[in-house]
């Protein structure tokens, strides 16, 4: 694999009648023009431009499946979009395909909430925080939550199998999703929209859309399991001498907190120092510094002990030696401003150059150990940059984001991308952990599952896709 480039040369292809699309979806639903596809076309970090015939808009399941036939009678592949938030490129169409885009946004619909079995059926082109605002609105909870939820969709979000800050307690989008309705490559619907806790009529085919980024099928609604909705939280901002401190941590706050304890990311002191460097406002809590933060939530449908078990929790943390300093949040203000020195991370190293990234994950109790040979191994292939790992080690996820060195030449740096990624994946790879942990495979990382994946999953998979999609007409480039 090399470090993606967009295409320099446009793609010249005989013309097709793009009319059909029209009279399914209408024709202001069908966007042909140059500069009007292009927000369809790129992805957030302009790491792929795309090619494409036309981005189709359908308003409901029925024009889905009625634009793949067409799609499929014209001979073009099919390149489901839902908010053009992913990281590898997955909702991208290739150079190397002749496709449309076939864009979920309008399909934003809340079709039930059901609270007595705690389900929320929802189309999927509905953003994430509208669902979360909907179950909030039912006295609910949907857990799933990411730093793109204002733009990204469901429909995304299940492609993806996304993970987020609150994996540790509810799990990734797979555990969220009862049922499913797709749309396959033949045009066939698939209803399996079921809001059973219980089912062991056969395989569950629901699992393999999930995950799946659009290769299998386009999913066009979804079953979502809803929970109690907290009413309390208690974060606290901790500092640790290191990740092993951070990992005692984690054990000492499953053990006290148990399924209360929501949220533990891992912050690197650089990270700290980019977002108060970068964001209006932010600012270091504690006094001291220390080279490493561990932002730690709980939450409650119990409105009231969650302050007096946080506390506890961190007065024996200090006592053991294991948390050097903490700030636990007073207000709502104090608990934003501790969140903003987290999920700011990604945006404020834009601003500090080139950053090569990896979303990887190992085994909770090897998280330390990884940390402690993938920075030594990129400080050494690169002296002088600035290794910035943070993210969920509650679930063993960790996003090591490399910046440049200060002063570097941005493109320079950023020509090392396949040999750095080559080195940390090798490490993931022995230490029984995976290269892609939640932003999914995409095109950015298709080439590296050789080499990682076993190749009787990789049969697997390819054999489950041909029988699906013989024609390869679904996101061909993605994944396989």
């Amino acid at each position: 694999m090399s470090k993606p480039v967009a295409p320099t040369t446009p793609v010249v292809r005989a013309p097709v009648d793009l009319d059909g699309f029209a009279a399914i979806v209408g024709a202001r639903n069908v966007i042909t023009a140059a500069a009007d596809m292009e927000p369809f076309l790129r992805e957030a970090r302009d790491l792929y431009r795309g090619v494409a015939r036309a981005v189709v808009k359908p308003g409901s399941t029925g024009e889905v499946a009625a634009v793949v036939r067409h799609a499929r009678a014209l001979g073009l592949a099919v390149v489901p979009q839902g908010g053009n938030t992913g990281l590898v490129g997955g909702q991208i169409p290739g150079a190397e395909s002749d496709a449309i885009v076939l864009s979920l946004a309008r399909m934003d619909r809340v079709r039930e909430i059901d609270p007595l079995t705690d389900t929320m059926t929802v189309e999927a082109g509905m953003t994430l925080l509208k669902a979360q605002e909907l179950a909030e609105q039912a006295d609910r909870l949907f857990p799933l939550s990411l730093a793109s939820e204002g733009s990204c969709t469901i429909g995304g979000n299940i492609a993806t199998n996304a993970g987020g800050t609150a994996v540790l307690a509810y799990g990734n989008t797979r555990d969220l999703v009862l049922g499913l309705e797709v749309v396959l490559a033949d045009g066939r619907v698939w209803n399996g929209l079921n809001k059973l806790r219980k089912d062991n009529t056969g395989y569950d085919l629901k699992d393999l859309f999930v995950g799946s980024e659009g290769t299998l099928g386009v999913v066009t609604a979804a079953v979502l399991k809803l929970f109690p909705r907290p009413r309390s939280r208690a974060t606290a901002f901790c500092a640790v001498a290191s990740p092993e401190a951070a990992l005692a941590l984690l054990m000492l706050a499953k053990k006290q907190a148990g399924s209360a304890l929501t949220t533990f990311e891992l912050v690197p002191r650089i990270g700290v120092e980019f977002v108060t460097r970068h964001i209006p406002g932010a600012r270091d809590p504690l006094s001291d510094v220390s080279p490493w933060y561990v932002l730690l939530e709980l939450s409650s449908p119990a409105e009231s002990g969650l302050d007096e078990m946080l506390e506890a929790l961190l007065g024996e943390a200090i006592e053991q030696g294991v948390v050097a300093d903490a700030a636990i949040a007073a207000s709502l203000d104090q608990r934003h401003a501790f969140w903003t020195l987290r999920e700011a991370l990604s945006e404020v190293q834009k601003l500090e150059g080139g950053s090569i990234k990896h979303d990887v994950s190992v085994p909770v109790a090897l998280v330390p150990q990884f940390l402690e040979e993938a920075v030594a191994c990129v400080s050494g292939m690169v002296p002088g940059c600035r290794p910035v790992p943070f993210g969920h080690m509650g679930d063993g996820n960790i996003h090591f984001n490399v910046s440049q060195p200060e002063g570097a030449d941005r493109d320079a740096f950023l020509g090392l991308w396949d040999a750095m990624n080559e080195k940390v994946h090798a490490i993931v790879t022995r230490l029984g952990g995976s290269i892609s942990a939640e932003h999914g495979v995409g095109r950015l990382k298709r080439d590296l599952l050789p080499a990682v994946k076993d190749p009787v999953a990789l049969d697997l998979m390819r054999a489950i896709k041909r029988a699906i999609d013989p024609e390869g007409l679904l996101n061909p480039g993605a994944v396989l």
